[in-house]
């Protein structure tokens, strides 16, 4: 592709984007997610002039947006020439997987060992929330986004929401083969028991059942992986 897809609209009328918060910050938020979701696949050229157009910016908060998602290993910079999204590294999937099992597993373990109903209660709100939409293919996205809410909650019980943010930032490849995977009744299954494995463990105040739980939960995210860069050559380095 030579040029950006289409922006939101909602982010592309002048001024809009600048009127809420950091304007370098909102462009890297959705610029990523764009990214995340393959509406911007691997192997898209980014144009920054015509970004900064139809995002109604100038070319200094583009230009930083830019380079954080670099630094995520999601795009190629080539200054004063092209931006390219980067293809999907095994090798970086591989590596954030075993980081987010290693922390995720230390979080239920931790919180096993103190009080935490409320944190639970909150757990349990998000997963009634997934259950109301799981037969919507419609609402898949969102489905998505209260998978990501819950194991945020987890974190923000042991009050590390920044390894949190940390597992997301080095994720991008991870991330993005998981948009690849089918979400199929069977998928969604998976992700809603294994959310209430945890959280009866956690509870139970058992803290090995709780970290074999997580580790269960999270075991599927890479199995397919070999299959899925066969299947999507263009997509993988």
């Amino acid at each position: 592709m030579s040029k950006a897809r289409e922006i939101p609209a909602g982010l592309s009328r002048t001024g809009e984007i600048a009127g809420h918060g950091n304007v370098a910050s909102q462009l890297y938020d959705d610029l990523r997610r764009r990214i995340i979701s393959l509406d911007l696949p691997p192997g898209t050229v980014l144009l920054r002039a015509e970004l900064a157009a139809e995002y109604g910016v100038s070319q200094t908060p583009l230009r930083e947006a830019l380079q954080r998602i670099e630094q995520d290993g999601l795009l190629h910079v080539h200054p004063q020439s092209k931006t390219v999204v980067s293809k999907i590294d095994i090798a970086q999937i591989y590596e954030a997987h075993f980081m987010r099992v290693a922390l995720e597993t230390e979080v239920v373990r931790h919180l096993a060992h103190q009080s935490s109903k409320e944190t639970m209660a909150d757990a349990m709100a998000i997963i009634r929330m997934q259950e109301a939409i799981a037969d919507d293919q419609d609402q898949l996205r969102t489905f998505q986004e209260l998978d990501d809410s819950f194991h945020r909650a987890l974190f923000g019980g042991v009050g590390h929401q920044r390894l949190h943010q940390l597992i997301n930032a080095r994720s991008g490849h991870l991330s993005r083969m998981r948009k690849m995977q089918p979400h199929d009744d069977r998928k969604i299954r998976h992700i809603l028991d294994g959310h209430k494995s945890i959280v009866a463990a956690i509870l139970s105040e058992d803290e090995d059942k709780a970290m074999a739980a997580m580790r269960a939960h999270l075991s599927e995210t890479v199995t397919n992986a070999p299959q899925l860069r066969d299947k999507h050559r263009d997509f993988f380095t």
